[in-house]
Formats: C-alpha cells, structure tokens, sequence
C-alpha cells in the first residue's frame, strides 16, 4: 500500500482482486468446528447481509430465522482489505466493545457467484467458523 494514500484509493494499486468483492452478498451458510464437532451458531437457515464497499468499508449483519434459543443476531462493520488469498475487516463499530479495534482475518475462496469466507471470529472460540455467501445479483 502506498503511504498517505486515501483509503478509498489504495484498491487501486493492489494486486487487482479487491474488486471481486466488492458489492452485496447474501448469507447461505454459517458453520463452526471444533475438537468435539461443527454446529450452526445462527441455526440451519440464517439470514444475513455482507457487503463490501469500494472505499474499503464493510458491514456484517447476520441473524437467526428459527425460534430456537442461542445467538439471534451479529454484526459488525469498518474497513477491509484484501492480502493474496485473505480479507482482513478491522472492526470499528460492534454490538460488544472489546471487538473494536480487532482484526477478523478470512481465507478468502470465490467460486461463481459463491464466497466462501473462513477463520475465527470474535464471538465465537470455535477453531474454525465457515460462512457461506451468495453474491446478490439484483
């Protein structure tokens, strides 16, 4: 990245792939594994919006559909960007404090209109989360 580079501007001389996510996607999936198994934190059919903004902005927010007890909504948003086959979001406003300032580090895996994003994620001590999105067309 260049120094003293607006933020907004600083896409422009990456490696060329931060566009590829730029726009809206719709949550499909959200899987955690650890040692003892995987479980669906928002439950088998979540609802969720990412979307990542040209000037380097990205907000999260994902929710449970079902009645079932447990986690019913996350979010998160700030800034991103995108380092070869990862995406960091620096969080800079979150539901619980003690996420600001963290950066969420995702392997990034794009195939079609698919984004697969994994890693570990700050509500949850999973070894690995896994979410699934759908780029949003229309």
């Amino acid at each position: 990245m260049i120094p003293a580079t607006p933020y907004f501007l600083q896409f422009l001389w990456s490696d060329g792939r931060m566009d590829e996510l730029v726009g809206a996607w719709r949550l499909v999936s959200f899987r955690t594994t650890d040692a003892g198994g995987g479980t669906d934190p928002l439950g088998a059919s979540p609802s969720g919006l990412l979307v990542y903004a040209a000037t380097g902005h990205v907000a999260v927010n994902m929710m449970r559909t079902d009645k079932e007890g447990g986690t019913r909504y996350m979010s998160y948003a700030g800034t991103w960007r995108r380092e070869q086959e990862r995406v960091v979001h620096t969080i800079s406003v979150a539901p619980d404090r003690r996420w600001i300032g963290l950066d969420q580090v995702r392997d990034v895996e794009l195939v079609g209109d698919r984004l697969l994003l994994s890693g570990r994620g700050p509500s949850t001590h999973a070894e690995r989360s896994t979410l699934e999105w759908q780029r949003i067309t229309s």
